[in-house]
């Protein structure tokens, strides 16, 4: 980043000698993680490579100052890095280009791919949405798994259904709550309205199992219904443990029911009474000394077992009891035995204090062993809510099942519409809808020209959009649709420049393009806008043509590619099989531009309607004149503009 909001720490090269490192791995497992088995998890961790070793320990020691290192207590949830991608890629250009978490406009979740699929009713399930829009899979097995999912839901006559939906509502956010019970962050309220929420999932859950086996026949969701409950069965034990009110207060004190398996607290509860006892029985021979047999303790702001005594009678008072505080009409003592003892039980309470938070801290330890099979259960939980939110999205009109195949390479989409145009614009104005045929054997390349303002962008927004949505497992807005999984999508779209970096427009775009070129493969969807505008219309054209013939002819992607320069059409000569020409269609009113033809024959710009269709063939214009009307620059100038425009075209013609 340009400015200083990125911190950049370096470590010591110690961390990374990989003698310190062992030592200092060793030291970790063996001494410090808590269980048994430290040493069965040091040998797993020893027999990783050196480099990884190495890492480890500098991660430790990084960690460390966080307190954050118990996560790398059990090895077990550590995973290979592996080359073979479990992801589609998307990069942060495309991520911004589709608008896939947050709009190009104002920069907000409205109008977003994320928007329109966000039906979620847990803050754990929008989180883990938001990781399956912006990492769709790969293998077509899982993507039908979420398919025969949402399926189900949207199909099934079952009440099942309504009764799991319900359990998600008014949810807390229990994936937050665990981290802080983990890292031991929590209070004494959050851990009691963590652990009653998961009980009360497991019961609940638990009267549905029936159910469940009889009416859920999808395997992804039956397995996570049933095995929610057998992961949260250790939960219970522990709100049986704890008090409701001292939890809700926070009152350590009184935290535990029963004392038996806190020996220290109860030692320690049975001096305080000790010595309560003791307080009390002196109580008589206080009576006695001042001669009043129905003397009491007073307590009066914090200060414990004074006697009070009338101003009248102070001289009945011991001269050895010490004077704590006084009215116009009384004063109140401590006789010695008092403050001994007192000072004592205080000494006992502030002991007690310490020792039931070091109870609580122990507690929450023996509770994060559990920490791993909560933390899947929590995850069904957040997969079940998404697939209800992919089955709300299927439940739109004319939304259809995509047929998804691991081994084909084609993008097949019968009248397909732009997901996020297709809700904003509602019931009143239909989005058109558009037909899409790529096929890695067959054509495989669109070019497609068009007026300015034809809709040409929403068009390949729209195909990269539905196949994004197909890698989900979500229903997409088409008649039908098949699609050859994608293993990335590409784009290069819009211009902006990078001041920061140096960059001219034009720079920002090659560099994209160059990008692209070296990670695409045969199997990836690449779109590429306009490109080669940022510079003078010859190289423009010149860049376009070949950079879009190495496409063709090398990457062999499936490729949409916008542009306004004709001569880049002529590709399609050359690859007859494997490119398209196409134009977004619509109409010139002639009628209206013969009108306005003034006496002297002078130029007038067309008027032109749009139809928003994709249709075979090059549109020859742009119809730039058009936009330029319809941004309303002055008469004059679209004159003079349309005269130039014939003036050009005149001599290109010759020419030829």
């Amino acid at each position: 980043l340009r400015d200083d909001r990125i911190r950049i720490e370096r470590m010591e090269k110690l961390h990374f000698e990989y003698s310190h490192a062992f030592q200092l791995i060793s030291d970790f497992y063996a001494k410090e993680v808590p269980d048994t088995t430290g040493p069965q998890k040091l040998s797993v961790i020893l027999s990783l490579d050196k480099p990884v070793i190495c890492a480890l320990a500098a991660v430790i020691a990084y960690l460390k100052e966080f307190n954050l290192e118990r996560m790398l207590y059990n090895p077990s949830n550590f995973k290979r890095l592996s080359s073979e991608t479990e992801h589609m890629t998307i990069n942060g250009t495309t991520m911004k280009n589709l608008e896939i978490l947050q709009n190009q406009t104002d920069m907000k979740t409205k109008g977003s791919l994320l928007w329109v699929l966000d039906h979620t009713r847990t803050s754990f399930g929008r989180r883990r949405l938001k990781k399956w829009v912006t990492q769709p899979l790969m293998k077509s097995s899982e993507i039908n798994a979420r398919l025969d999912a949402v399926s189900e839901m949207l199909l099934s006559e079952s009440s099942v259904f309504g009764q799991i939906r319900n359990l998600l509502c008014k949810l807390p956010d229990i994936e937050r709550g665990l981290c802080s019970v983990f890292h031991k962050k929590c209070s004494t309220q959050e851990f009691f309205l963590i652990v009653s929420t998961l009980s009360r999932l497991d019961l609940e859950i638990q009267a549905l199992v029936p159910v469940i086996h009889s009416h859920v026949k999808t395997p992804l969701l039956q397995n996570a219904l049933l095995e929610i409950p057998e992961l949260l069965s250790p939960v219970k034990h522990y709100l049986k443990i704890l008090n409701e009110e001292a939890a809700k207060t926070g009152d350590k004190t009184q935290l535990f029911k029963d004392l038996t398996d806190f020996p220290v607290i109860r030692k320690k509860k049975e001096e305080i009474l000790d010595v309560l006892s003791k307080i009390q029985l002196h109580l008589l021979d206080i009576r006695k000394q001042i001669k009043n047999p129905s003397a009491e303790y007073v307590t009066v702001s914090g200060q414990e077992f004074m006697i009070e005594v009338k101003n009248s009678h102070k001289s009945s008072v011991p001269s050895d009891w010490v004077m704590v505080s006084s009215t116009k009409a009384v004063s109140r003592f401590h006789s010695p035995f008092i403050i001994e003892n007192y000072r004592h039980l205080n000494q006992l309470r502030e002991q007690l204090v310490l020792d039931c938070s070091a109870e609580w801290l122990n507690f929450l330890d023996h509770f994060s062993e559990h920490y791993h099979p909560v933390s899947k259960a929590i995850g069904h939980l957040a997969t079940i809510d998404c697939l209800f939110s992919l089955a709300q999205v299927a439940k739109q009109g004319d939304y259809c099942r995509p047929t998804v195949q691991d081994n084909r390479r084609e993008i097949i989409i019968k009248n397909g519409r732009h997901p996020v145009i297709d809700v904003l614009l509602g019931e009143q104005d239909q989005y058109v809808p558009n037909t899409t045929n790529l096929s890695g054997d067959g054509e495989r390349v669109m070019i497609i020209t068009g007026p300015n303002m034809g809709g040409k962008s929403s068009y390949i927004k729209q195909v990269a959009l539905i196949t994004v949505m197909a890698q989900i497992g979500s229903y997409v807005p088409a008649e039908e649709s098949t699609i050859g999984v994608v293993d990335g999508i590409f784009t290069r779209m819009g211009a902006a420049d990078n001041i920061y970096k140096g960059q001219s427009t034009f720079m920002e775009e090659l560099t994209d393009t160059a990008e692209i070129i070296r990670k695409a493969t045969p199997k990836s969807l690449v779109i590429l806008d306009e490109l080669g505008r940022g510079t003078s219309t010859h190289d423009g054209i010149a860049i376009a043509y070949a950079t879009l013939e190495h496409f063709i002819r090398d990457v062999e992607s499936l490729t949409l590619f916008v542009t306004h320069y004709p001569s880049v059409c002529e590709l399609e000569k050359v690859y007859p099989e494997k490119v398209g020409n196409y134009h977004m269609a619509f109409l010139v009113n002639e009628e209206e531009s013969a009108e306005q033809k003034g006496s002297e024959g002078e130029e007038n710009p067309e008027f032109i309607t749009f139809l928003y269709q994709i249709t075979k063939g090059v549109s020859a214009r742009s119809y730039g004149l058009n936009v330029a009307k319809l941004a309303d620059i002055p008469e004059e100038i679209l004159k003079k503009a349309a005269h130039k425009s014939k003036e050009l075209e005149t001599i290109v013609n010759m020419k030829r």
